[in-house]
């Protein structure tokens, strides 16, 4: 009979025993390994909304790779002015809705823009600044995502572009990351380091900030916030078609469990075009109402959260 170890795989074998993972991008960790994160003023959680601005391109260049999972009810089309006005809706309506409810209870929002948003709308980064929240870039568009099929030239300057097109209008130093769709090439963390940036949000592997291991240029690690898909707005109703008053319960069920382990981390992602609809934003709002008298919660955005982890590491 043969043994079950000689059965095994060797990927099995590495994820048993450690270090795991068939690439060298961020350390082999698990929860029942690790000291619970000391968040600032002894908070139980650490609290962060990353509120997606996007821009669907009528006419994206030839080549250009966009998630098929947006393509709308009725597909993609050119030109594709109904998911055009869709997302239009998200930058006109629901962006004000959205910080509206967040606010009133206290959240600090991390925006993250396309560059094709914060040039035509300066007045959302303005708007975004007016209200104490962080701005992470995001890229040039909803249909401009990052992919292994770019040079690491046009990679480079593709997330170069977006950074300096949000800190000229804004101001401000841009350091985090937050890939449009999540997409990434196999170079991307190292390129975002190189680009001096501190954080990305792509990543949705844990329930704490880590460093990745990413050789390059510059001193300070690049740090991962973690971005759960799971209770995300977009992955609810847009993909998996979950009904919108589900969302609190998910919400509070992920949040409070969290809570009650310590040391964790809850981020959500809010797209203004989704969450934004009049039939959906009450429910937003009942999900973050539960958070509202609950002691022990550090409110942040993603730039307070890299920069409390670099400290601490």
């Amino acid at each position: 009979m043969v043994s079950q170890e000689k059965n095994m795989s060797e990927q099995t074998k590495r994820y048993r025993d450690g270090p795991g993972y068939d690439h060298k991008l961020y350390p082999w960790s698990t929860l029942n390994g690790r000291k619970s994160l000391q968040w600032p003023g002894g908070a139980r959680i650490a609290l962060a909304c990353f509120v997606h601005l996007e821009n669907f391109e009528i006419d994206p260049p030839r080549g250009a790779i966009a998630d098929p999972r947006f393509g709308g009810a009725l597909g993609s089309y050119d030109p594709d002015y109904q998911n055009h006005t869709r997302r239009l809706h998200g930058l006109r309506v629901g962006y004000f809705r959205v910080l509206e409810i967040l606010e009133r209870y206290g959240v600090k929002a991390t925006i993250t823009f396309n560059s094709s948003v914060a040039e035509s709308y300066p007045y959302l980064v303005e708007r975004a600044l007016k209200g104490g929240h962080g701005l992470v870039a995001r890229g040039v568009s909803a249909r401009q995502m990052i992919s292994q099929s770019m040079s690491e030239q046009e990679e480079k300057t593709h997330i170069q572009h977006s950074i300096d097109t949000l800190e000229r209008i804004s101001g401000r130093s841009v350091k985090g990351w937050a890939g449009q769709d999540m997409g990434e090439s196999d170079r991307t963390p190292r390129i975002l380091k190189e680009l001096g940036l501190t954080h990305v949000i792509d990543w949705p592997n844990d329930d704490i900030p880590y460093p990745m291991d990413v050789s390059g240029k510059g001193d300070t690690p690049l740090i991962s916030i973690p971005n759960q898909t799971e209770w995300d707005d977009a992955e609810l109703f847009a993909v998996r078609h979950v009904d919108p008053w589900r969302y609190p319960e998910i919400f509070r069920s992920a949040f409070n469990h969290l809570y009650n382990e310590g040391g964790q981390m809850f981020g959500f992602g809010v797209h203004p075009w989704i969450f934004g609809q009049a039939f959906r934003i009450k429910y937003l709002e009942e999900a973050i109402s539960v958070t509202e008298d609950m002691p022990g919660i550090w409110r942040a955005t993603s730039d307070e959260i890299a920069e409390w982890t670099i400290s601490n590491l």
